[in-house]
């Protein structure tokens, strides 16, 4: 009695362990999206997050003067939106661009004052805001694994060219504020996943950009302005991809 007890246990065991793996099988035999990758090209809105701050260095001002004892750049979040364009190269290889590509970000530089204008709105630690509404264009290389049933991993780099709406380079009330240049260019790399589903594919992306044109436009007169030499972009994104 206790060995039939036995069998059926370890029976009911087995219909346990290889029901779900079965089904498993077959759930992973189902492509989803298979004629995706082979079409010669496709598009997708794309959506995300940022995080921005500038790189910067000391003009040797700096150390000549008594007024701003520290400079740090703060970081701060924005929101990008995207239209994706992807020209199919190869089994592995697509050529990407966005041509339209909108960024919002808010850069900021924390000044320490040795003696912060009160009545004018300064105080020890003072903040000096630049907003900007950047129209990039992109070009990028992306480089795919093998798909895995409905799962592929791939990288990405590429230049980038950058124009800001929001510069203020060229007003010329704005004497309290630090004054950036319209054009930039950098290169960008990252990764990203590609999960097909029956209608769509959506793809998570982590980016990362880095300017290299010297965006400041320095007035040797302002004092927020005068202490800073060079100010670079930099920027890390994540995003997701509807194609």
């Amino acid at each position: 009695m206790q060995h039939l007890l036995r069998r059926k246990i370890i029976s009911i065991i087995i219909i346990f362990l290889v029901v779900p793996f079965t089904g498993f099988a077959q759930l992973r035999a189902q492509l989803n999206n298979e004629d995706h990758d082979n079409k010669p090209y496709h598009f997708g809105i794309n959506l995300g997050f940022n995080k921005s701050h500038f790189s910067f260095t000391h003009h040797p001002y700096f150390l000549q003067q008594d007024s701003v004892m520290g400079i740090e750049s703060i970081n701060s979040t924005g929101l990008n939106l995207a239209w994706l364009v992807n020209l199919n190269l190869s089994n592995h290889f697509d050529l990407r661009t966005y041509p339209l590509n909108l960024t919002f970000s808010e850069k900021a530089f924390e000044y320490t004052l040795a003696y912060p204008d009160v009545p004018g709105g300064e105080s020890k630690l003072t903040i000096k805001k630049v907003q900007s509404i950047t129209m990039s264009l992109p070009i990028q290389i992306k480089f795919s694994s093998d798909r895995i049933d409905n799962f592929k991993v791939y990288t990405l780099a590429g230049v980038k060219f950058d124009y800001d709406l929001a510069a203020n380079a060229g007003k010329q009330n704005g004497d309290d504020l630090i004054k950036l240049k319209k054009f930039d260019y950098g290169i960008e790399g990252g990764i990203g996943f590609h999960f097909y589903f029956p209608y769509f594919v959506l793809t998570p992306e982590l980016k990362i950009s880095w300017g290299l044109a010297n965006l400041h436009s320095r007035n040797p007169a302002l004092k927020f302005s005068s202490n800073i030499d060079k100010i670079n972009s930099r920027m890390i994104s994540f995003s997701l991809t509807v194609e």
